[in-house]
């Protein structure tokens, strides 16, 4: 009866899936911690966690009681109100980007018909709390670490929500669910390999992973905003950041790779809902994997050579995507012609992001200055 009443009320139905997804979310984030560390335990070298548990499968619990536990100490001349308040401010954004984020075509709290503008809308909203941090903990460490991290978020931000803003484009939609039905024969990445190839960077810069970990390095600013922070308030750093990292995984998967409908359409118009599942998994995971092999792969960027990056490369092809899309869907070409184009924009990104890396190997010579430039 209960259950009736509830799919009946659509404010009870969006507020009973909200609760499935917020028991969900913790268990993943301590499943994605262990499965990190041993993703780069393997890559170099190492066993990863092996103690608690078997092959240290419990070592994601065992941290959970250590963070609960641990006293959260706050720093006497700290901001009290702003230092509180900021993990709140990084998290809360974070549940409400879920609401818009379809995982089948029937497993969603909502679907959104501007689910796309709202996702992109809401997830902004983080940049505000890393500044709380930084500023709230009143030290040099912490707030050079929060004006980075602004910094750094405010830039890729663009060249991210351009990239998505093509594969709109081409869609003629903001619903994701009609994203994935437009995707039914052929992905996106097809269509949009140069859009695709911004979107990774990008989100890989939005989650502050390396080579884009500038505003928490250790070595450089000792952890960033989050360094006078301790116990449950830290744990709510973590737990942003694991969340945004799946739902970038999942948005990639939803826009570029097909969703629930490709490949398994190309046979069959009705996708069954094991099918749908495995699919978002297969996909999702594989970007995940992609997250984390580039932190365990790549060396820190200086601030200047990140920030040149994202103005001097990234955002000009993002507006020659657009530009390509808008020409496409002026003159009504066919889809197809979107393939060579964007692959040949996508070629001459990498190359030019090849010979930038390469640059910054030559050693300095007076009068030949590379720094501040990727071109």
């Amino acid at each position: 009866m209960s259950l009736v009443l509830i799919s009946h009320n659509p404010w009870l139905e969006s507020l009973a899936r909200l609760a499935i997804i917020a028991l969900l979310v913790p268990v993943t984030v301590i499943i994605l911690t262990w499965v990190e560390r041993k993703v780069i335990g393997r890559l170099q070298m190492r066993l990863g966690p092996m103690r608690v548990g078997p092959y240290g499968t419990l070592q994601g619990v065992a941290d959970t009681i250590k963070l609960l536990t641990k006293e959260d100490v706050r720093p006497q001349t700290a901001d009290r109100w702003v230092f509180e308040l900021a993990p709140f401010v990084i998290v809360v954004p974070v549940f409400m980007a879920v609401v818009a984020i379809p995982f089948t075509a029937d497993l969603f709290i909502k679907n959104l018909t501007l689910g796309l503008f709202y996702f992109v809308a809401v997830s902004g909203l983080s940049i505000v709390g890393f500044v709380m941090a930084g500023w709230g903990s009143d030290n040099k460490y912490a707030l050079l670490g929060g004006v980075r991290a602004a910094a750094q978020l405010i830039s890729y931000e663009i060249p991210l929500v351009m990239a998505i803003l093509a594969v709109a484009m081409l869609s003629q939609s903001l619903n994701l669910a009609v994203i994935v039905a437009a995707q039914e024969d052929t992905p996106n990445i097809a269509y949009q390999s140069l859009a695709f190839i911004i979107f990774a960077i990008a989100g890989l810069a939005e989650l502050y992973r390396q080579p884009f970990d500038i505003p928490v390095a250790e070595s450089e600013v000792v952890g960033g905003p989050f360094v006078e922070y301790s116990g449950i308030r830290w744990s709510m750093f973590q737990l942003g950041e694991f969340v945004n990292l799946v739902l970038i995984s999942i948005l990639g998967s939803l826009i570029f790779l097909g969703g629930w409908q490709w490949p398994w359409s190309v046979f069959d118009a009705s996708v069954p809902v094991a099918a749908q599942v495995a699919m978002m998994a297969v996909k999702t995971g594989t970007f995940i994997f992609f997250f984390m092999w580039m932190r365990a792969s790549l060396p820190r960027l200086r601030i200047d050579q990140m920030m040149s990056f994202c103005w001097q490369l990234l955002l000009p092809f993002a507006f020659l995507q657009i530009i390509i899309n808008g020409l496409v869907l002026v003159y009504d070409w066919p889809n197809e012609i979107l393939i060579p184009l964007s692959g040949a924009a996508a070629a001459g990104a990498v190359y030019l992001t090849y010979r930038a890396a390469r640059a910054t190997g030559l050693r300095y010579q007076p009068g030949y200055q590379t720094a501040g430039s990727v071109l």
